[in-house]
Formats: structure tokens, sequence, C-alpha cells
């Protein structure tokens, strides 16, 4: 009998208690983590990505961070790869992966088996997009990605339409799955999806985030990438910088990409539920009535059966 290796998974919207509640899983059950993070690959992206810091990690290694340029593009196949071979090594030292982060499409193509091919271009398709740009506008076709892809939709503005039009073509033709039904576990992997059932609750954590993070420099950050000839690659279109380039170039307010950044993202918080609860079959854990402390025995003692039953 071929037995598959345990996973854990933590997910959720930004600023709910992830990195928090993956160190004191990996503290208690001797576990390592990586990132599930497509922002977090990239160095010298640290303030706007909310990467752990080294003093945050409490000794805990964590793998998939800070593992190239930001000018060097991270496919969602290569993602596969590189996580795949980290929960391999963190397995054969006796370790257990888990897997904390938010781009709902990076971690889905790690747990279950699907294969990649290359992106030729669809014509028939994009014609057909096109003419639906046309027809129904910019947004509505914005709309489309969002439906397939909420990281790409929101990496991407409305306005860009051949962007638009070639993200959905990936997203509609780049990960085949296996089985024509139903995706086939890679693992077997336990999936815990952090939220807050109070909105407003969640959107005020992330306007203090946001706050926090520009308290912590963000904006010096995002001018050091742009002095480093990053500002038009495809990772300073991620939320926290796309807003603040700009700014590094004179032809915005701080305060206005502020307000934007906030407003993107508890956008994409809401988007990001929303792919939550239609492709993961997780255990959903609300963090916003009960103590931290409360929620993470519920979650540790689920995974300490999850491990028991074995």
């Amino acid at each position: 009998m071929n037995v598959k290796q345990p996973v854990i998974v933590i997910v959720g919207p930004t600023a709910v208690g992830k990195t928090k509640t993956g160190i004191e899983l990996a503290k208690r059950l001797n576990g390592e983590i990586i990132s599930g993070d497509s922002v977090q690959v990239y160095r010298g992206m640290d303030i706007g990505s909310a990467k752990v810091r080294e003093d945050e990690t409490e000794g805990i290694p964590h793998h998939l961070i800070d593992i190239q340029e930001p000018d060097e593009e991270m496919s969602v196949a290569r993602f596969q790869t590189l996580a795949r071979a980290a929960i391999d090594d963190i397995a054969a030292r006796g370790k257990l992966p888990i897997i904390v982060g938010g781009t709902g499409l990076y971690i889905r193509s790690v747990l279950y088996d699907y294969q990649f091919t290359e992106q030729a271009e669809d014509k028939e398709l994009r014609a057909e997009l096109e003419r639906f740009a046309a027809e129904a506008g910019v947004d509505a076709l914005h709309d489309r990605l969002a439906h397939l892809s909420p990281e790409r939709a929101a990496q991407i503005h409305p306005n860009n339409v051949q962007r638009v039009i070639r993200a959905i073509e990936v997203a509609s033709s780049g990960m085949e799955q296996t089985q024509a039904s139903e995706p086939t576990s890679h693992y077997d992997s336990l999936i815990f999806v952090l939220h807050m059932e109070d909105r407003d609750q969640l959107y005020e954590r992330i306007d203090l985030r946001v706050d926090q993070m520009m308290e912590e420099g963000l904006l010096d950050e995002v001018e050091t990438l742009v002095s480093r000839g990053y500002a038009e690659t495809k990772a300073m279109q991620a939320i926290g910088y796309k807003e603040l380039v700009p700014v590094v170039r004179g032809q915005a307010d701080l305060s206005e990409a502020s307000d934007a950044l906030k407003r993107n993202t508890r956008r994409f918080a809401k988007r990001q539920l929303t792919w939550f609860r239609h492709q993961f079959d997780g255990v959903w854990v609300e963090m916003g009535r009960l103590s931290f402390e409360q929620n993470f025995k519920k979650i540790y003692d689920r995974v300490a059966g999850f491990l028991n039953q074995g």
C-alpha cells in the first residue's frame, strides 16, 4: 500500500494570522514551513509581501523565500516543482511539511496532480476574448479572469487588455488535471482556511497592516527596486508595489497611493476567500471571535488527530 506524505496547509487572506499559526504548529509538531506566496519568492520584496522576518521565525526553517530576483519570472509549474522538492526534503529529515500562504493557485498545483503544458497561443480563444472585450467592456473581461484566477487578476489592470487576454489563455489551458472530474491528491493533506466572518474586522486589520508597512519603509523598498531596474517586471505588478511605483516616479500622491493599496488589498482578500471556498476542501476557522490561543488550540487538536489517525 502506497502511503501518502502528510502535509498541513494554512491558507487565508492577508492579515488573518497565517504566519503565526504556521510557526506555532511547526514548533509543536517538529515541522518546517514552505511559503505558498507568489511574491515572497523574490529577493528585496520583503515589506510589501509581508515576508516573515528572521527574528519572527522562532528558529523554524522557511522554504521558497528569497529564491530569485524580481526580473526572473516564477511560473506555477516551476513553483510546483520547487515546493514538491522542499516537501520531499523536509519529510526525508523526519519533519512535518507545513505550507503557509495566500496564493491559492500555487498551493493547489502542489497538492493535486496537475500536469503543465507549453503555452501555445490559442488564436480562436484570443479572437473570442477580443470580441467579448469590445462588446462587454474591459471590466467584464477582467472579471472573467478574476473568476479563473484571482491572483493573476489582482496583478493586471483591467485596461491592459492584451495581458488580461493572455492571462485568461494561460489560466484556461495551462493547467490540466490528470483526472477529468475530481483532481487526484498528491499528498495526504489537511487544509485550514483562516478567515473572519466580520468583513469589517478583517478590512480594519488590512488597513492597519498597510499603515504598518508604510511605517516600516515600504516606499523606500519600492524606490530601491525601481532604482535597480525592476519597475516594469511582472513581480512589481503585485499589490503593495504597483501602487507605489508612480509615487517613486513623482507621478502620484503618497496618500492617494496608500488608500489605493488598502482598497486593492481589501478587494483581493474578498476574491481570495471566494477562490478558497470553491477550490479547497478545507476546514474553515473563524479567527475573529476568539483569542489566537483559543483558535490555535482548535487547529492544533485537529492536526494532532489527523497525524495520529495513521
